[in-house]
């Protein structure tokens, strides 16, 4: 499964620096439920953006408002995702880099070069380099990251109104008391991801006595 948006070109015969330069991120690896989200955004020199940050280190207001500027000065950008699905098939690192690739082969415009936040770059048409600390230290990495953060918990805010028993809204999945005490009484939902080990504790005590019919899947 693969959702992505990107930002059509105007004339852009050639970079205005020389390069292309793509900054990539990902969010969404620690949660229990939901996709792994990642960007990736060429920035426009000509159209500076002040304030960019790691998501982390920004107020939800004002990752909010960045979010739009972002989108709406950007040379090129795309948001992917690969699904829970996806993750527990692969594992949560192969399913980050997929969705990396994703948006990078989303872009309107082929960068000339890729760089990804942290240790992990994966394979592109185009040379590539991991950054430790990226998110904070190139301003195209920090847009990634802000794409890529709003429009996941954007996800998990409308995941909620369809699983309200979570609380999906307060915490976007990640494994708080409060998630963990939820999952407990109810049970994993199609989004849990059941490679996680909480999810997988949970799914073997509701399968304990239950016919097989009845029973919720857990991912080998």
């Amino acid at each position: 499964m693969k959702s992505s948006e990107s930002l059509p070109l105007f004339d852009l015969t050639s970079p205005p620096s020389g390069a292309w330069v793509a900054g990539v991120d990902e969010a969404g690896r620690g949660p229990l439920a939901g996709s792994v989200f990642a960007a990736a955004v060429i920035l426009d020199p000509r159209r500076p953006i002040e304030g960019l940050n790691d998501s982390k280190k920004l107020s939800a207001r004002r990752r909010e408002a960045l979010f739009d500027l972002i989108r709406e000065r950007a040379l090129a950008f795309c948001i992917a995702e690969a699904s829970a699905g996806e993750i527990d098939r692969i594992n949560i690192l192969q399913a980050s880099l997929l969705a990396m690739q994703r948006a990078v082969a989303g872009l309107g415009q082929a960068p000339t070069e890729v760089r990804v936040d942290g240790n992990h770059a994966p394979a592109f048409p185009c040379p590539a380099r991991a950054i430790i600390g990226g998110d904070a230290l190139e301003p195209s990495i920090s847009a990634a990251s802000i794409l890529a953060k709003v429009a996941r918990d954007r996800t998990l805010i409308a995941l909620h109104a369809a699983y309200p028993q979570y609380g999906f809204d307060r915490h976007k999945g990640y494994p708080t008391a409060d998630h963990l005490a939820a999952l407990a009484e109810h049970g994993p939902c199609p989004e849990h991801r059941r490679s996680f080990a909480p999810v997988r504790r949970v799914c073997a005590v509701w399968n304990q006595g239950q016919p097989d019919s009845a029973r919720v899947v857990v991912t080998p």
